[in-house]
């Protein structure tokens, strides 16, 4: 029997994503129809990215799951009329990407590589052992890139809003467990889903708790950072400096302070980017597990918001 799978992402994604698609089906031995349209009760998934203008779930009653292309799924875990079981993307090669963009601005931060060189002066940078290295967040993404930075050497400790077990790390929860992380964090990495309880949790008061002259490196959400709060911490000096990848409005303003801001360094949303041939290898193993009457990996909890 031929399943039909409708993509419904961003123009111009399914000329990167047909192929790759139909070769990763065709591997699990799955006869799949990839379609951009189709009549909504002949729909057995959606292969879905909220940058597409479908909103409503309710016409398709034959859909037994949606499968996100996007890792992050606010945009659409709070949709009303999505009544079918959601998965995010846990790509391989995302993971990877976010390690490498994390361990190399972190990297960067260490070894003071912004700093110039007026003068012979030789100005020495502790060894990773020496440096204390937090995360907000310890879930796919963040237990990644914790463990890639122990695996060279640095204190890494980590904070998730339940506790976690994660080998090598010093886990932490709750609000004692935020400021313990918080307080002896040198460089903060924020990889935190965007949800209610997560919005904003860098702001004036957080941002006090962390040493004098931390940086922050920020690749989960813009949601997670008071901006005002943050442009404030580093003209007091209390921040060293911050790398962010996300915001709340993309692409950033060109008027935006943080383009002018000597001690911002904006990327443009580039940490970790889902790869079609990858992403599509993802996707067909969830459509294989649902035919088989297995459960979804990476179903999106509707209660917790990821």
């Amino acid at each position: 029997m031929t399943l039909t799978a409708l993509f419904a992402a961003g123009e111009g994604d399914f000329a990167e994503y047909e192929a790759p698609l139909r070769a990763a089906f065709e591997a699990c031995g799955l006869d799949v129809a990839v379609v951009t349209e189709a009549a909504p009760d002949q729909v057995d998934y959606i292969i879905y990215a909220p940058a597409n203008p479908l909103q409503d779930f309710t016409p398709f009653t034959r859909c037994r799951a949606v499968l996100s292309l996007w890792a992050g799924v606010e945009r659409i875990v709070g949709n009303p009329t999505l009544t079918q079981p959601l998965a995010r993307m846990v790509d391989p090669s995302l993971t990877q990407g976010m390690v490498e963009y994390v361990t190399g601005h972190v990297l960067r931060y260490h070894l003071g590589l912004d700093r110039p060189a007026t003068d012979w002066t030789p100005i020495v940078p502790p060894l990773a052992q020496d440096r204390r290295v937090g995360f907000l967040g310890l879930g796919e993404l963040g237990r990644a890139c914790a463990q890639a930075l122990a695996q060279l050497g640095f204190q890494v400790a980590g904070w998730s809003r339940t506790p976690r077990e994660v080998a090598g790390i010093a886990c932490h929860h709750g609000d004692e467990g935020l400021r313990a992380v918080l307080e002896r964090s040198d460089i903060l990495v924020t990889l935190l889903p965007n949800t209610p309880a997560t919005a904003n949790i860098l702001n004036a008061d957080t941002l006090a708790m962390l040493p004098k002259g931390a940086r922050i490196i920020n690749p989960g959400r813009g949601s997670l950072v008071d901006d005002t709060a943050l442009l404030a911490a580093l003209d007091s000096g209390h921040i060293g400096g911050a790398t962010l990848d996300v915001f709340r409005i993309e692409p950033l303003p060109p008027e935006h302070p943080y383009w002018a801001h000597p001690l911002v360094t904006v990327t443009p949303h580039i940490a970790a980017a889902t790869r079609p041939e990858t992403a599509s290898q993802v996707i067909a193993r969830n459509v294989a597990r649902v035919e088989a009457g297995e459960t979804l990996l990476h179903e999106v909890s509707r209660k917790a918001g990821y």
